[in-house]
């Protein structure tokens, strides 16, 4: 009985274990969009137990199988070197794996500002990242990508509203509170202004990050989506018992 109510109430405080995923629409375009709150099991994967890459879905969802878990919701959460490891930060349970890049540096990643979402322990965050790196907050978990697609209400300096470089193109927003995550792909081709907009005047968030294009990938079987694609680096996903 003690072992059974100890079970229960763990599922209780660990919160409910599903995302709530649903397309939406803004400006004639369709978005998917995934919401998770603070006090679910949201983690980082990179490397399976034999440290191993995991690149998919699907190996990630066999090794929380082998768990008794499974997996909820996942997307490809940060860029990544030509053998994947993280291009920027990368913490996984609390262990560095990878440091943090100030500096401007080519391409998307390198257009300041760009920043971090760390979360774990009921906390939920995108932050710019010399800011992070100034004020070093504890994460459980967390990815490093650029450029930030909204800091504190506004939108990134660089942003061109008839800019021309379309791509489909998946992030992270917090809300004021830090308690909810919203995952965002774009169903089409998106501009980073149009895309920084959604977060913004459609979801409300003052913080939002961007992940990564063209190989951007969401798993979501609520909405029927398993995307397939060449194999990723990190991996956020959200995970429930039972497989």
């Amino acid at each position: 009985m003690r072992n059974s109510l100890a079970v229960a109430l763990g599922l209780v405080l660990a919160g409910p274990a599903s995302a709530e995923c649903r397309d939406m629409a803004f400006e004639a375009l369709s978005f998917s969009v995934c919401e998770v709150t603070a006090d679910q099991d949201l983690r980082l994967f990179l490397d399976d137990a034999e440290g191993q890459r995991f690149g998919s879905f699907a190996r990630i969802d066999a090794a929380l199988n082998a768990e008794g878990a499974h997996l909820v919701f996942a997307m490809n959460a940060g860029m990544y070197h030509p053998d994947r490891a993280p291009v920027g930060l990368y913490v996984e349970e609390g262990e560095r794996r990878a440091g943090l890049v100030t500096r401007e540096g080519p391409g998307n990643f390198g257009l300041l500002p760009n920043g971090v979402f760390c979360f774990g322990d009921g906390t939920l965050a995108v932050i710019e990242s010399r800011r992070f790196a100034e004020e070093a907050p504890a994460c459980r978990f967390a990815t490093q990508s650029g450029p930030m697609l909204v800091i504190d209400g506004a939108l990134h300096p660089r942003f061109l509203p008839d800019s021309d470089s379309l791509n489909l193109r998946n992030g992270v927003g917090v809300s004021a509170d830090g308690q909810t995550a919203f995952f965002v792909i774009s169903d089409q081709p998106v501009t980073f202004h149009r895309f920084a907009r959604f977060f913004r005047d459609e979801l409300g968030v003052p913080d939002a990050l961007y992940f990564d294009g063209r190989i951007s990938r969401l798993y979501a079987p609520e909405l029927g989506r398993d995307d397939w694609g060449v194999p990723m680096g990190p991996v956020v996903g959200l995970v429930a018992p039972g497989s």
